[in-house]
């Protein structure tokens, strides 16, 4: 019989988080197994990890990135099976470890015989088999496992220890053979397509905006979710739509106004159930006899392009006001000379910025009032409240926001690389300016952690200041997400005068590409100046100018490598692997449907960042340093066993251990 009574005698500060760790190693042979376990993990060498940023809805794309893992992938299985298989079985099996979904589902059409089907998992296994093999080397096989269709868990376990002397063909083909006859051979060679590629990339971190510009940045987010190990570094197109999705309505117009500009339309309605006909009816009616010819979309679609921009110049107005509205209530962020709808001398067809006048090149608003221009009118209302409605009562949107709430942070430390958005806000001489969060006036890493803390409560209690501090992330001078000066919407929209449209950045910026300023961020987030890279997305690099993303000081990169095709359709991913690091640059992708029929893939242009002097071992990052703190929590719960303050007891098994 169990014995159930505390496992201390004496009720000692330290032994009740000892008795925490008791519940999973409850005697001195069990802590001990574990120990010598975890101090042989940190020798292997350490996965791979590959930073993705500013990928702005891009969602095909996005997937046959993550799919051949950024390119990685080919050149293993190249190189492991060159002088066993021609060029057309090369083709076949990429296409199979890309897509295995797709590819076994075209499959199941054409091999319809048992025999067929027999034969062709007896073939394809095997280079599945040894591939798999391969990387499960590179993992501790708890955590390698933990990966494993739980089903098929026990079953891949044997195959993996096949061949052997005493298990041949025939282990092997008795298997097969009762999958093929239940028909599940085809699912298992999915499965293992699938578990492939999820262990070639051990970590993947997104490095900021998954929305906006892109078609269905719904589509992006959630096969996102359904990556094994996927970490997000949080954007200002992030924060727009976490607002949007808290019901921010500045944010929610600016998220309607953001998908018309590029008619990205699909992801609303269809993608997370809002439907847009509160709008266009505001459109319809109160803006019909309006040209809106500077609001027209980017694209053709369903809808005329005169309704989609009117619609847009719906959103925008109303954007205008409730920005107005949430300035003139946080006096704090001094931003009063960015409330511009008073500024607009009707009469005259001109407005007043930083003290110059503007000539207006549209004149017409018919829902701004001169007398009260920031005061939406009784239609506004109305369209206003059914949408934030729709955004509240998205459930698909509601789960991805707080998913990446959940999974996500300002920052991340990895192999010698400090990840974060955008910026560090900083004066011109690199000191660190300041921004009050909670009252409290915080720069460098601690206003980094401050907003962290305002981002989870938001999505806990949705409070009005902290949405509109989300607000300021999006688009305030001294958000590091943002860093510029002001966003210059209303300007762009209604100005011809392209000098008003300037948007100056933060010092920043230009500062990276200085040595000394580079090792005073990286010893601001704890990272050593030696050896550490400052690794940013957010400002596209040209990549068609001949821009380098690697800074002059040689120690700091930026990867937004204009991933949308409305930027410049390029793309980085930032590979950490255990001899180096290297900057992949990704290019058009046509589309799945031509990935699984042709074969068509992205195979990037691979640039050295960093080689090491000796490939690094799981001892030399993040995770080595976790299981360096539970070992000596290891050696404290075995010291106590072993002085008796911690009584012992027989091991049950379990499978709730901490995967290293």
């Amino acid at each position: 019989m169990p014995n159930t009574s505390l496992s201390f005698k004496r009720p000692e500060a330290d032994l009740a988080m000892l008795e925490l760790l008791a519940l999973e190693y409850p005697n001195v042979d069990a802590a001990i197994a574990e120990v010598a376990r975890l101090a042989a993990v940190q020798t292997l060498p350490k996965s791979a990890v590959h930073v993705i940023s500013d990928i702005h809805g891009e969602d095909k794309k996005l997937q046959h990135v993550i799919n051949n893992a950024s390119g990685t992938l080919r050149p293993l299985v190249e190189e492991m099976f060159a002088d066993r298989m021609n060029a057309q079985e090369m083709a076949e099996f990429l296409k199979l470890t890309f897509y295995p979904a797709e590819v076994t589902a075209r499959l199941r059409q054409t091999l319809t015989r048992p025999e067929d089907v027999l034969a062709y998992a007896t073939r394809t296994l095997q280079p599945q088999l040894e591939l798999l093999r391969y990387l499960v080397s590179n993992y501790s096989l708890r955590l390698a496992t933990r990966l494993f269709p739980a089903e098929y868990s026990e079953l891949l376990l044997e195959l993996l220890h096949s061949p052997s002397t005493e298990r041949g063909p025939e282990f092997i083909g008795a298997m097969l053979e009762e999958l093929v006859k239940r028909g599940r051979a085809m699912h298992l060679i999915h499965l293992v397509g699938r578990l492939i590629r999820n262990l070639a990339v051990d970590e993947l971190i997104i490095g900021g905006d998954c929305w906006d510009r892109g078609p269905r940045g719904d589509r992006v987010v959630e096969y996102l979710r359904l990556q094994p190990n996927v970490e997000f570094i949080w954007g200002n197109h992030d924060v727009l739509w976490m607002g949007a999705a808290l019901g921010h309505e500045a944010l929610i117009c600016t998220v309607l106004r953001v998908s018309l500009r590029y008619r990205r339309i699909g992801q609303l309605d269809e993608g997370y159930s809002i439907p847009l006909t509160p709008l266009e009816h505001l459109a319809r009616t109160v803006y019909a006899d309006d040209p809106a010819q500077y609001f027209m979309p980017k694209s053709n679609g369903m809808r005329s392009n005169d309704v989609v921009a009117r619609m847009q110049k719906a959103a925008a107005i109303m954007q205008f006001k409730l920005e107005g509205q949430l300035l003139e209530r946080n006096p704090q962020w001094q931003l009063d000379h960015r409330r511009l709808l008073h500024r607009i001398d009707h009469s005259r067809g001109t407005i007043e910025i930083d003290g110059i006048t503007y000539d207006l090149r549209d004149k017409l608003f018919p829902t701004i009032d001169p007398a009260d221009p920031y005061r939406l009118t009784p239609e506004e209302l109305s369209c206003l409240a059914v949408m934030k409605h729709s955004f509240l009562s998205s459930q698909k949107l509601q789960q991805q926001i707080r998913f990446m709430v959940g999974h996500g942070s300002m920052y991340l430390r990895r192999d010698e690389c400090l990840i974060f958005h955008g910026c560090v806000p900083v004066d011109a001489a690199g000191t660190f300016l300041p921004l009050s969060v909670d009252g409290q006036l915080l720069a460098g890493r601690k206003l980094f952690e401050g907003i962290e803390t305002i981002v989870r409560r938001a999505v806990v209690n949705a409070a009005e200041p902290d949405l509109d501090f989300l607000w300021y992330l999006w688009s305030g001078p001294r958000s590091p997400l943002f860093g510029k000066d002001r966003i210059a919407t209303f300007e762009r929209d209604f100005i011809q005068d392209k000098n008003s449209h300037r948007e100056t950045k933060d010092p920043y910026f230009t500062l990276i590409h200085e040595v000394d300023f580079c090792d005073k961020v990286l010893a601001e987030f704890g990272m050593s100046s030696e050896g550490g890279l400052i690794v940013n997305g957010h400002v596209p690099v040209k990549v068609e100018k001949g821009e380098s993303p690697l800074k002059r000081s040689g120690k700091a990169i930026t990867i937004d490598g204009a991933f949308s095709e409305a930027y410049g359709d390029y793309g980085y991913t930032l590979v950490l692997e255990p001899n180096r690091i290297v900057l992949a640059e990704h290019h058009h992708f046509e589309s799945v449907d031509a990935a699984v029929r042709d074969g068509i893939d992205i195979v990037p242009n691979v640039k050295e960042i960093k080689v090491f002097n000796k490939p690094r071992r799981q001892r030399d990052t993040e995770r080595g340093q976790r299981i360096r703190y539970r070992l000596e929590m290891l050696e404290r719960l075995i010291e106590a066993y072993q002085t008796n303050r911690l009584h012992e007891h027989a091991k049950r098994s379990s499978s709730n251990s901490i995967p290293n």
